[in-house]
């Protein structure tokens, strides 16, 4: 298990790839964002987009799930207060492998718990197969510390 007292500020890693398929677009979009560009594929054709793309929402939600099984799922997590934020660059499309890279770019005690978690400050990449960057996340996380 890993505490706050084991992270640092500035530490990095890498998850991924994991790819995005058609069928998962056209799900999500359907259940989730219905959206023409998100749901059919004649309309995203004749978009802006000239064909189907991701909701950025199922974007970050596959993010997250790349953060938890690679990173959070190994640490005393608990929770986190929000997304400072977050912001779509490009489109990501079907076939798209997508990796997360993310960086601590702060570390502070909890104010008003110090002796039993800690705040840190993480910054997400992700970015596609060709190594554009698709989308960039900036939130918190409450990590649990080590009990003496």
């Amino acid at each position: 298990m890993i505490f706050w007292e084991d992270l640092e500020q500035g530490m990095t890693g890498d998850l991924g790839p994991r790819t995005i398929t058609r069928e998962q677009i056209l799900a999500f979009g359907r259940d989730y964002d219905p959206q023409p560009f998100h749901i059919d594929e004649e309309a995203a054709r004749a978009s802006p987009f000239g064909g189907l793309i991701a909701s950025g929402w199922q974007t970050a939600a596959i993010c997250q799930r790349m953060i938890v099984e690679g990173m959070l799922k190994n640490t005393a997590s608990q929770g986190s207060p929000g997304i400072e934020g977050l912001r779509w660059l490009l489109p990501v499309r079907p076939g798209d492998a997508l990796t997360v890279r993310y960086q601590i770019v702060e570390k502070l005690p909890s104010q008003s718990k110090p002796e039993l978690r800690g705040r840190i400050k993480l910054h997400y990449e992700i970015r596609n197969q060709t190594g554009a960057t698709v989308m960039t996340m900036d939130c918190w996380g409450i990590i649990g510390r080590r009990q003496p």
